[in-house]
């Protein structure tokens, strides 16, 4: 059954204009490795707080390994708040 995965973490408010092409790049490279599109969401009200959404992913384990690789290679944990990190959450479909 098909996942839904949802990434969120709050960015340091100095960082942000390293990190938005740092993500459009991770976005990039997952759909690559992957094939899977992801899309970068923003919190309305809370401009810091980022979320990636990827769907429609079958192999879960993979797909897990592939986003946290690509994550450390592009040291994204560098445009992260102190002392945060990002939050991993999985979702099936309720059919």
């Amino acid at each position: 059954m098909p996942c839904s995965y949802y990434i969120y973490y709050r960015v340091a408010p100095d960082k942000v204009e390293d990190c938005g092409p740092k993500i459009r790049e991770l976005l990039a490279a997952v759909e690559k490795k992957t094939g899977i599109t992801g899309r970068l969401l923003r919190k309305r009200g809370e401009p810091l707080l980022w979320m990636e959404v990827y769907e429609h992913v079958r192999d879960e384990a993979q797909f897990e390994w592939e986003v946290a690789d690509i994550a450390d290679q592009l040291k994204v944990k560098e445009c992260l708040e102190a002392d945060t990190t990002r939050h991993v959450e999985c979702f099936e479909t309720n059919a």
